[in-house]
């Protein structure tokens, strides 16, 4: 699988993108567009450990369901849901997963995808 889910609108995952040189077989996903399916959130939660790793508890409406999550299955639901409660951007490229666009994960996308 070779993905990035993004948000078009969003100026951190535009100012990421702009950054990394992509390869041309990689498929640019906006999030608003085509929603995260079930399947790829079940790969992340193998890779990452849980559906809470890969949850935006920035999400504007978080306040509003903080209290309604009692395990994990929540947060995929939450998530399936709506899709500003997905962490963005993602990456998927073959073996290669990052979730976010905290500063190592914005480092190790550069790294990868910026290698001479």
């Amino acid at each position: 699988m070779k993905q990035v889910y993004h948000l078009s609108t969003c100026s951190t995952c535009k100012r990421i993108l702009n950054s990394l040189t992509l390869p041309k077989d990689i498929s640019l996903i906006d999030i608003k567009q085509q929603a995260i399916t079930g399947e790829v959130l079940e790969e992340l939660k193998t890779h990452f450990g849980s559906y809470e790793a890969v949850f935006s508890k920035k999400a504007k409406r978080y306040n509003e369901v903080k209290a309604t999550i009692s395990c994990d299955e929540d947060f995929r639901a939450l998530i399936l849901s709506d899709y500003t409660f997905l962490k963005r951007p993602v990456f998927i490229y073959n073996d290669f997963y990052s979730v976010g666009n905290d500063r190592s994960a914005v480092e190790r996308l550069q790294e990868k995808f910026n290698a001479c």
